[in-house]
C-alpha cells in the first residue's frame, strides 16, 4: 500500500465530487486537510472541557510535600502527566483515521523496524547530548559536583525516569509531528499541485509543514521556567532535524528514541537543567558557571550557543544512517499490520 499524504489507497479514490457541497469538504484524497485539523482539535477541545468539568475541586498532587520552584517530582505522578495526554492523542488519531479511512500508520508510529529504529535513536540521543556535556566540562562552563545517587538507586531511579521520558517523547512527537504534520503536508502538498502544477508537491508540502510545526514547537517551550532565547531556537531547530528524520524513514521511531534519550541523560545522568526544569533523584549533581550564553545558564546545555554542535552531529547522522526514501514513500518490509485498514 502507499503511504503518501498525497496519493490516498486504492478504498479512497472516488469520482471527483459533483455538488458544491461536496467539493467544500471532499477532495482528491478524501476530508480536506482543513476540516480534518479542525475536527482533530474540536476532540481536544471537548476532551478538555470534560477532565475540567469531572476534575473541579479534585487537583492532582505529586506528593505530601511541596515541590521546589523548577523541579519534576519523581513518577508515578510525573508518568500520568504525560500518558494521558498522549494516550488521548492516539486515541484521537484513531478515530481520525476512522473518519478519513486511513491506515492509523501513516501517522507516524508505523512503518518497518520500529525497535531498531527507536534503539539507533535512543543511543545516538545519549551520545549527542554526552558530547555537548563534554564541550562544557572542557571548556569550563560545566562543574560535576558530586554523586547523587549509589548502588541499587541508579537502577532503580534510572529505569523509573527513562519510562517517564519515554512518555515525553512519545507525547511530544506524535502530538507534533504525527496527525498535524502529516495533514498540514497533505494540504500543503495539494495547494502546491494546484497552483504550481510541480511535480515536487509532497516536498514542498512536508517541509513548509515542518516549518511551522517546528515554529510552534519552540514557542510551546516559551512557558518553561529559566528558558532563554537560545533555548527556545534549539527547540525548534531540533524540532526540524527530526522532521528530517521522518521524512527520511517515514516514522517516529527514531526522533522517538532520540528525544527520550536527550532528556533522560540531560535530567537524570547528568542531572542538568532541561528548559529550566530539574529533576529530583538524578544520578549527578552539576552546575553552570560563566556567561549564559555560553554556558546555558538556568536552560541548561540546550540554552548555550555549543548546542550548534550536537544539532549538526545529529543531521550528518540521520543522513548518515537513516535510508533514503522521501516521506509517503512504501516502506522497505512494510509490517502485515500496517497494511490493513485501521
Amino acid at each position: 500500500m502507499d503511504y503518501g499524504p498525497t496519493s490516498p489507497p486504492n478504498h479512497l479514490l472516488r469520482p471527483a465530487p459533483t455538488s458544491t457541497l461536496q467539493k467544500v469538504f471532499i477532495g482528491n484524497d478524501g476530508l480536506r486537510a482543513g476540516w480534518s485539523l479542525l475536527i482533530f482539535f474540536g476532540f481536544f477541545a471537548l476532551l478538555i472541557l470534560y477532565l475540567v468539568v469531572i476534575g473541579h475541586g479534585f487537583p492532582l498532587r505529586s506528593s505530601g510535600r511541596a515541590i521546589p520552584a523548577g523541579q519534576i517530582s519523581i513518577p508515578p505522578y510525573y508518568l500520568m502527566l504525560e500518558a494521558f495526554p498522549f494516550l488521548a492523542t492516539v486515541f484521537i488519531t484513531w478515530i481520525m483515521s476512522r473518519i478519513e479511512q486511513r491506515p492509523n500508520s501513516v501517522y507516524g508510529l508505523g512503518g518497518a523496524r520500529k525497535l531498531q529504529r527507536f534503539l539507533a535513536g535512543l543511543g545516538w540521543g545519549v551520545v549527542c547530548l554526552s558530547l555537548l556535556i563534554l564541550t562544557l566540562w572542557a571548556t569550563g562552563f560545566l562543574v560535576i559536583d558530586r554523586r547523587m545517587l549509589f548502588g541499587g538507586e541508579i537502577f532503580h531511579y534510572g529505569a523509573i525516569w527513562l519510562g517517564a521520558f519515554l512518555m515525553v517523547g512519545l507525547l511530544e512527537e506524535y502530538l507534533s509531528r504525527g496527525f498535524i504534520q502529516y495533514t498540514l503536508t497533505r494540504g500543503f502538498a495539494g495547494f502546491y499541485r494546484w497552483a504550481f502544477k510541480t511535480r515536487h508537491s509532497v516536498a514542498l508540502g512536508f517541509w513548509t509543514a515542518a516549518a511551522i510545526v517546528s515554529i510552534l514547537f519552540g514557542l510551546s517551550h516559551s512557558h518553561n521556567m529559566g528558558e532563554s532565547p537560545i533555548g527556545l531556537l534549539s527547540a525548534g531547530t531540533i524540532s526540524v532535524v527530526f522532521c528530517l528524520s521522518l521524512w527520511r524513514t517515514g516514522s517516529l521511531w527514531w526522533a522517538i528514541g532520540f528525544h527520550t534519550a536527550w532528556d533522560w541523560a540531560q535530567s537524570f545522568l547528568y542531572g542538568v537543567p532541561d528548559s529550566g526544569f530539574m529533576v529530583q533523584h538524578k544520578l549527578l549533581a552539576t552546575y553552570a558557571i560563566g556567561n549564559p550564553i555560553l554556558s546555558g545558564g538556568a536552560t541548561g546545555p540546550e540554552g548555550s550557543v555549543f548546542v550548534v554542535i550536537p544539532v549538526a552531529l545529529t543531521l550528518l547522522i540521520i543522513v548518515s544512517t537513516l535510508p533514503s526514501t522521501r516521506y509517503g514513500a512504501k516502506p522497505e518490509r512494510p509490517d502485515q499490520s500496517d497494511s490493513g485498514r485501521a
